[in-house]
């Protein structure tokens, strides 16, 4: 993975207190460890999952399911996979039907996911399904220890998981949340921890990804009442699950009260898929209110070498340039050609990540490489990266609703 940045850094000194206020985090945000557990646990457990189960159902919503899907919707179209795997994350009942019409829930295993044990989404999902599938042995509960939900599988005997220590949900992805029912399926979750372990050598040893992420968010976090929205334009359909993996991650954590003032802050994040929003967005990057960064995500080898026929159509011979062209190349010539046109517009903060390959060790250093930038640039502009009372003021609003 390569990151290029073509915007100018910002101040030394100010990047060296960031790096310095997460080698402290280490210490009690548990993310940070996630690459290099012992996942033989997980994977024993998963051994336990009888073979003629052919669907793994997430029942989990936020964290608690979009990391594993961004992972899985990236490297499906790719791989083989042993089992499919669904996600109810939504209240929509037609959402649930559809998803219920598609599944055999004899042959299904269902992951059932909240931190709190509590999450009024995701209980109102599994008392339906529940009131469908009955047996104990078809859920597994996945919860902090202690918890209330921790209670109730022990109470009807199902299998239990526990998240880490201070692992908040968005951060969650490489922990037993994504990495169960990644495995389930047959996703090397080894290779996924090893691209994450990857980035954060480099990030703390000194290595090519420290300059890079301190760069790239101090420019963030000074420019941030400017830049105020930030974009991802990724070229590949494989990665519109990641887009919105980032979405959370980004907006959850970084759109606060400040610690110590009383402004508001955020940097509003945007995922976008080229070159299909060639044909939308790029208009309002281009031509809009300075007020957005960009950073392009390309990969070089989409395992896929299917190109464009040799053909020439009447009244269409111009055309003809695209003969014989492979489409991954194509893709790449469109995402390069809007890289330049912006660039020539000279105010606009740039950067290109390119990944090799299609594969878990990418996706995993995709992952982490965001989960370090999002914990830069939350510290860079003084907020608290780790929780969500916006969120929590809704759900405190909808308790006494129902309560009423």
């Amino acid at each position: 993975m390569i990151n290029k940045l073509y915007f100018n850094p910002s101040d030394k000194a100010v990047q060296e207190n960031a790096f310095e206020a997460l080698c402290q985090e280490q210490n009690y945000i548990g993310y940070y460890n996630l690459p290099n557990q012992d996942i033989t646990p997980l994977l024993e457990y998963c051994n336990t999952i009888p073979d003629d189960i052919e669907t793994i159902a997430v029942i989990g919503i936020g964290g608690s399911s979009l990391g594993a899907k961004a992972v899985y919707e990236f490297i499906k179209p790719t791989k083989e996979l042993k089992r499919r795997l669904c996600f109810f994350e939504s209240t929509d009942p037609i959402n649930i039907t559809t998803l219920l019409s598609k599944i055999d829930l004899e042959k299904t295993h269902f992951l059932v996911i909240s931190k709190s044990g509590t999450t009024i989404e995701t209980f109102s999902i599994y008392k339906y399904l529940y009131s469908l599938q009955n047996n104990a042995s078809a859920y597994t509960f996945i919860t902090d220890p202690g918890s209330p939900l921790e209670q109730y599988a022990k109470e009807i005997k199902a299998s239990v998981l526990h998240l880490p220590d201070n692992v908040g949900g968005r951060f969650s992805v490489l922990s037993a949340v994504g990495l169960v029912p990644l495995a389930l399926c047959g996703i090397d979750i080894e290779a996924l921890l090893l691209g994450a372990k990857s980035i954060k050598e480099s990030f703390f040893n000194n290595g090519y990804m420290k300059d890079t992420l301190l760069k790239k968010a101090a420019f963030y976090a000074k420019h941030h009442a400017q830049y105020h929205i930030n974009c991802i334009f990724a070229y590949s359909e494989t990665l519109k699950y990641f887009c919105e993996w980032y979405v959370q991650l980004w907006g959850e954590s970084l759109g606060k009260h400040q610690r110590h003032s009383a402004f508001h802050v955020g940097l509003t994040p945007i995922g976008l898929i080229g070159p299909k929003d060639q044909h939308s967005f790029l208009q309002l990057i281009m031509e809009g209110t300075r007020d957005k960064s960009v950073t392009f995500i390309k990969i070089e080898d989409f395992h896929d070498n299917i190109t464009i026929p040799d053909i020439t159509l009447t009244h269409l011979e111009s055309l003809d340039t695209l003969n014989s062209l492979p489409f991954s190349k194509l893709i790449n010539m469109q995402c390069d050609s809007v890289i330049e046109a912006l660039q020539d517009q000279g105010d606009i903060p740039l950067d290109t990540i390119s990944v090799t390959s299609v594969t878990e060790k990418n996706i995993g250093s995709l992952i982490f490489y965001y989960e370090l930038l999002t914990s830069l640039v939350g510290e860079l502009i003084d907020v608290n990266t780790y929780d969500q009372p916006g969120v929590e003021a809704g759900k405190i609003i909808l308790k006494k609703k129902l309560e009423a």
